[in-house]
């Protein structure tokens, strides 16, 4: 798989799907899938029974992947793609509608 433009960190928006137009810090990338997790993005409901670390079981609330391609980088409070150039001889992410440097 090609390499992801998004990172662990960043600030995102959903720009397709149920949780269209919220906004969050990533939390996790799977490269290997392709997806992320958004804090607070698809929320999912999960029944788990009552263990040592969580003696009353219960419901528990967890954010859980979404496609990396429904998802936009935040620069500035602006959504923005990502593209790459070299600095030297350092390959920096850098965001497409301000030229800005991302890292």
């Amino acid at each position: 798989m090609a390499m992801m433009k998004i990172k662990r960190g960043d600030t995102v928006k959903v720009i397709a799907g149920a949780d269209n137009g919220k906004q969050g810090k990533v939390l996790e990338v799977s490269h290997k899938d392709g997806k992320v997790k958004v804090e607070g993005v698809n929320v999912i409901k999960k029944h788990s029974k009552p263990s040592a670390g969580n003696p009353n079981g219960g419901i528990i609330e967890k954010e859980a992947f979404i496609d990396a391609s429904n998802v936009m980088l935040v620069v500035k409070g602006k959504t923005t793609r990502v593209g790459f150039r070299m600095e030297g001889d350092k390959k920096v992410r850098f965001a497409k509608a301000t030229g800005d440097k991302i890292d």
